[in-house]
């Protein structure tokens, strides 16, 4: 995945920045106990706030202790649980097919290293497939979908974006209560959306310089690997409306402890995220910089 979602660290409770915390790590311990050492490098906060989302409105314990990757300093972190190893799996799973994909879609050193790292992921996939089938069956179908328009170079980014968005949404489908499946499946369908566009701007540059299809690059008919003022603006309403649509949904239900970090995600972490890869500042694993905030004007 990409490590897009974050919530602001700047409007959170300590006890708030604690429990997120402890969900990325619990996460991280999730992913060794059920599929090994390796699986621990695929870890990102995209599916931290998933594992967010399908957690229980109290949270439990939380746990101190060392880890490998922490071997002097104990860390806190949630022990598994269900909503840790539904992230787990879907993180897996949704990872190889991307490496897959990403093997096929290049040449030279740089398949080398996607079908490198789909091999070491492989035995984690096949088990995570056992245990997610209808989500390994979505991400199957829906990347194909996908590739299809990628090589036909589709000058709509909807119709991509909304291909993406369909496949993070499937990762709600296994929440037992209809109305909170609902709502969990809609915040995920639009940002999904939202992460397929912002994507296509951070690899902007890159994908212009190597003639990879980019949907931004097709839809504003860009001659150079930047967007014109025209084209950022158009980008940047797509974009706020899918965070709209996200905030609608999330005031549909009560999540518990776990409000504080999911609004602080949608109405002002994704912004933030937005934005630094609009303006070229956007670094991926680090949460610091979320520390000076946005608003919530946009919404």
């Amino acid at each position: 995945m990409f490590g897009y979602v974050r919530p602001s660290l700047a409007r959170l409770e300590e006890e708030d920045r604690r429990r997120f915390a402890a969900v990325y790590c619990g996460l991280c311990r999730t992913l060794d106990r059920l599929y090994g050492l390796a699986a621990r490098f695929i870890l990102n906060y995209d599916f931290t706030f998933l594992a967010v989302l399908l957690s229980q409105p109290e949270a439990g314990e939380i746990l101190c202790r060392p880890c490998i990757a922490h071997p002097f300093r104990a860390r806190d972190y949630f022990p598994g649980n269900a909503a840790l190893e539904t992230a787990a799996d879907c993180s897996v799973i949704l990872t190889w097919w991307q490496l897959r994909d990403g093997a096929a879609d290049h040449r030279g050193p740089a398949a080398v290293k996607y079908r490198a790292a789909g091999g070491a992921l492989a035995g984690a996939y096949r088990r995570a497939r056992e245990r997610r089938a209808d989500f390994d069956r979505s991400c199957g179908e829906l990347l194909e979908e996908l590739a299809a328009l990628e090589r036909e170079r589709c000058p709509s980014m909807d119709r991509t974006a909304d291909t993406f968005a369909w496949l993070l949404r499937s990762a709600g489908g296994e929440v037992e209560d209809p109305m909170r499946r609902r709502v969990t499946e809609e915040l995920l369908y639009h940002l999904g959306r939202w992460i397929y566009l912002v994507d296509a701007a951070d690899d902007l540059a890159e994908d212009f310089a190597s003639g990879n299809y980019n949907p931004l690059l097709c839809r504003f008919s860009l001659e150079e690997g930047c967007l014109t003022e025209e084209a950022r603006e158009a980008l940047v309403l797509s974009l706020d409306h899918s965070i709209r649509r996200m905030a609608a949904a999330y005031e549909l239900w009560d999540f518990g402890v776990w409000s504080p970090i999911i609004q602080s995600t949608v109405y002002e972490g994704l912004f933030c995220v937005g934005k630094a890869v609009l303006e070229g500042t956007f670094q991926a694993g680090e949460l610091s910089w979320h520390r000076t905030g946005r608003n919530k004007e946009r919404l």
